[in-house]
């Protein structure tokens, strides 16, 4: 039994490393093109449908540490599990929510890319990485429901790796991809937190403006 915890632990640790890795590979289609010409645009996909694979592995073992966790780091938030029920529910609205709203504005984008895609719309309005905010706040909903302190301190660590690295590889090829468009894009729109005083701000030189 402890061996078959352990290799649990090992292969959440693998698949997430493997997916987030994939999927930084899958979003520089065009940095790739200018190397290796125009099957990058292929491979891209073959990344993105190995990093959703990887990461359907990283759902799995978390759930399988409700039965197989690592003894020495099975720690709890607390004995009285209705109150985590509850507060788990906080992540996971927003979490369906904005992983919802995302697959809509990104269509196909979701899982392959394309030389024809143009800016997003929808959500990505609001945020340049809904998906990545959504699938965050969902680790974190599992984390809580399963009642388990040590996975939502190994997500956080996780995620303040990874995150800025994937952001920074797509972003540098959006960038040589869409120039100024994008470039003015990201100005005005957070990475993952809404900039609302932009929006404010835009509506405060308008009625200026109109005076």
């Amino acid at each position: 039994m402890v061996v078959i915890n352990w290799l649990n632990f090992f292969i959440l640790n693998l698949s997430a490393g493997l997916s987030f890795g994939f999927y930084a590979l899958s979003t520089i289609p065009f940095t790739r093109q200018k190397k290796i010409g125009e099957k990058a645009w292929k491979q891209c996909n073959t990344f993105r449908i190995l990093a959703d694979i990887f990461w359907l592995v990283l759902l799995l073992t978390i759930v399988l540490w409700i039965w197989f966790p690592i003894g020495i780091l099975n720690w709890k938030f607390t004995e009285f599990y209705i109150i985590i029920l509850l507060i788990s529910l906080v992540f996971f609205i927003p979490a369906a929510y904005i992983l919802v709203m995302s697959l809509k504005a990104a269509g196909k984008e979701t899982v392959e890319t394309s030389e024809q895609t143009q800016m997003y719309s929808g959500i990505y309005r609001k945020v340049r990485h809904p998906q990545i905010l959504g699938t965050i706040l969902l680790f974190i909903f599992l984390c809580l429901i399963i009642n388990s302190l040590f996975l939502l301190i190994w997500l956080i660590g996780l995620m303040v790796i990874i995150t800025p690295i994937v952001i920074y590889f797509e972003e540098k090829d959006l960038l040589l991809r869409f120039g100024d468009q994008y470039s003015l894009y990201k100005k005005n729109t957070g990475a993952l937190i809404p900039k609302f005083w932009i929006k404010r701000k835009t509506e405060t030189s308008y009625r200026k403006s109109q005076r």
